[in-house]
């Protein structure tokens, strides 16, 4: 009879127990038309930490106030804590910043009620990073309409950072945003730092877009930290299962964030 033991380590049975019984789990709460978030989140993740997702109808057409989600909220995040996820994530930046930081808190709080998993929302994630990387005057950049950058704006301002210039590019919705290449997103925020050398650094909005892949350029480029949402909550993640996944994950493509455990 074979062993554990003596399997080898890079064997496909090897590689099938650790898809089985990763070292910890991860829950994502997605918005139904996010394409991006799921691979990004999924390529970038630290060894050992499986990742499952729940979708929900809470943007574009199926746009609703958070009192009016939070029964499918609740639902989708007991379908996650039925996969026995350590950490589960409301992850979406504009539904989570929409009405305030009183209101993400709540989200918060239904869900780790619901699940008693560890409990995250975008929003917190990425002023948790901001405040690592000691960044309270920034640029926001987005996919988004006016509207949108406005609310977002009043959540980082409401929070104290100084918000110095905000630019969406008024795209329609999640088919419009995916097409938007990370050059342009390197572009445009090298630009706007230029444009503001008071800057502490940059914040990339959105869960849905190539953004994650321009933020060791922008870095390199600028000398100014550059915080992105699927970056935080992976930050955020992976620091609080830290003890689960045997440490801190490094990763350079990620930019200086990954070196603030």
């Amino acid at each position: 009879m074979t062993t554990t033991a003596e399997i080898p380590a890079d064997s496909a049975p090897a590689r099938a127990a650790r898809l089985m019984t990763p070292k910890a789990r991860l829950g994502l709460i997605i918005p139904s038309s996010n394409r991006l978030s799921e691979p990004q989140i999924q390529y970038f993740a630290p060894p050992g930490l499986g990742v499952h997702v729940n979708r929900l109808r809470m943007t574009g057409p199926w746009h609703k106030p958070i009192a009016q989600l939070m029964d499918d909220i609740k639902a989708s995040a007991g379908a996650l804590a039925d996969a026995r996820c350590d950490v589960i994530v409301f992850h979406c930046t504009g539904t989570s910043m929409e009405e305030g930081p009183e209101v993400e808190a709540r989200v918060i709080e239904t869900i780790a009620a619901e699940t008693g998993a560890t409990t995250l929302a975008t929003g917190k994630a990425i002023v948790d990073a901001m405040k690592a990387l000691a960044l309270r005057s920034l640029v926001l950049l987005t996919p988004y309409r006016q509207s949108v950058n406005d609310a977002e704006r009043a959540y980082l301002t409401k929070l104290g950072f100084e918000v110095l210039q905000d630019v969406g590019l008024g795209l329609k919705g999640g088919d419009e945003y995916i097409h938007v290449e990370p050059k342009r997103w390197f572009d445009l925020g090298c630009e706007m730092l230029t444009r503001h050398p008071k800057a502490d650094g940059i914040f990339l909005s959105c869960t849905n877009t190539t953004q994650i892949e321009a933020i060791s350029g922008i870095e390199r480029a600028t000398g100014k930290a550059c915080v992105n949402s699927n970056q935080a909550v992976l930050w955020a993640v992976s620091r609080a299962l830290a003890p689960k996944l045997g440490g801190w994950p490094r990763e350079a493509r990620l930019g200086r964030l990954f070196g603030n455990a």
